[in-house]
């Protein structure tokens, strides 16, 4: 087969500027940046609390995460209680890798990646060299044209859309994609991308990139009648100002909250979502209308638009927003509305797809994950 084109001869983008970096590898924006702070150890009492997390996390996963599996069958409560206090980053990696399923994909297929990349080529090749350079434009590791991220970045990018054909390449992948590489290399955040896609632990989210994006659609619907349910008052104010969440909400989903919030806070939601699955992108996005509704019930439809694409740090604090999102019980009641939303398009519904087919086949191999609901 041809091999690809080397990246340096098309990738576009400046590099940028060099600047002082955050403890997260990011540009900063504002010295004083709150949240960021107060996720950085600040004395030696924190490093040594922060020291015995990670001893804890060391003790309950294994080497290589040999015991997890059988540490969460004897203390499932403890296990995610943990999970929800904020995984160590040092230990984020391995620990993404273990509950999200991906750990067992590579392991089943040991140089599948590797042979994708070097000898597959990709429908989606320009249009993944054309988008590398919006992807955390301001992370130290994927600033530098045609650097070591950029470049690991595109093969990921490459690689999924190769292997599967049916959905290829989204734009909202490079920052799912990009996040995982921050923690893992290129091989392991593959496989992590599968994991996902595919389904080896949570319902498969392969539907929020293929065409029509018909799984957005599905998680709009579900967020609308959430939004009307427990926030009747802003669900209301949003009916008469005619907002709905397709013009503020289809990026969390796509990418996870990864796209626009906080670094701190997206590593904190990802930690708790590749555990508890997509029903968790629910619960933020109803603390975050929570913490904010009264001051959007009194915005008209232009600066209500803003102020939902745009909400003020405080309401973007990890120990201030999480434990409000997990208050928020919703997932019988998601399922019940996936019932809804499916009768009312029973017509296209009903017609297996080239993907959901492709599915059931990855299924019946090694490399496929068994999928289950969240």
């Amino acid at each position: 087969m041809e091999n690809k084109r080397p990246i340096e001869e098309s990738e576009p983008g400046p590099t940028s500027p060099l600047r002082q970096i955050d403890m997260f590898g990011l540009a900063k924006q504002d010295q004083n940046n709150s949240i960021e702070a107060k996720n950085r150890p600040s004395n030696e009492m924190d490093r040594d609390w922060e020291d015995g997390k990670i001893r804890k996390w060391k003790n309950m996963i294994g080497v290589i995460g040999s015991d997890w599996k059988h540490y969460i069958r004897r203390k499932p409560l403890v296990f995610r209680r943990r999970i929800r206090k904020g995984i160590p980053d040092r230990l984020r990696g391995i620990v993404w890798q273990l509950i999200s399923g991906s750990r067992d994909l590579l392991l089943m297929n040991p140089g599948v990646y590797e042979q994708i990349v070097i000898y597959e080529t990709s429908a989606s090749e320009l249009d993944i060299i054309r988008d590398i350079s919006r992807t955390f434009p301001s992370h130290v590791f994927f600033r530098l044209r045609h650097g070591p991220g950029q470049r690991s970045l595109y093969n990921v990018l490459k690689a999924y859309s190769v292997y599967d054909r049916d959905v290829g390449y989204v734009q909202g992948m490079g920052f799912l994609a990009g996040l995982l590489l921050l923690y893992m290399n290129e091989e392991d955040a593959f496989w992590l991308l599968v994991a996902l896609l595919k389904g080896a632990v949570h319902a498969p989210m392969e539907g929020l990139y293929q065409a029509g994006l018909p799984l957005v659609q599905q998680y709009l619907f579900q967020f609308e009648q959430l939004v009307k349910e427990h926030l009747p008052k802003l669900g209301q104010h949003f009916s008469e100002e005619m907002i709905n969440p397709s013009m503020y909400a289809s990026q969390w989903f796509i990418t996870v909250y990864s796209y626009s919030f906080p670094f701190p806070l997206a590593l904190r939601i990802w930690d708790v979502f590749l555990y508890e699955g997509v029903k968790f992108v629910f619960q933020v996005g109803l603390a975050l209308l929570t913490i904010c509704q009264v001051d959007l019930v009194e915005l008209a439809f232009e600066k209500l638009i803003h102020a939902l694409r745009n909400f003020p740090e405080d309401a973007m604090d990890p120990e201030k927003l999480l434990p409000l999102a997990f208050s928020f019980k919703v997932t019988k009641r998601l399922e019940e509305l996936k019932q809804e939303y499916d009768k009312r398009n029973w017509v296209s519904s009903s017609q297996p797809t080239s993907s959901s087919k492709q599915l059931k086949s990855l299924k019946s191999k090694p490399c496929a994950a068994k999928a289950s609901n969240d």
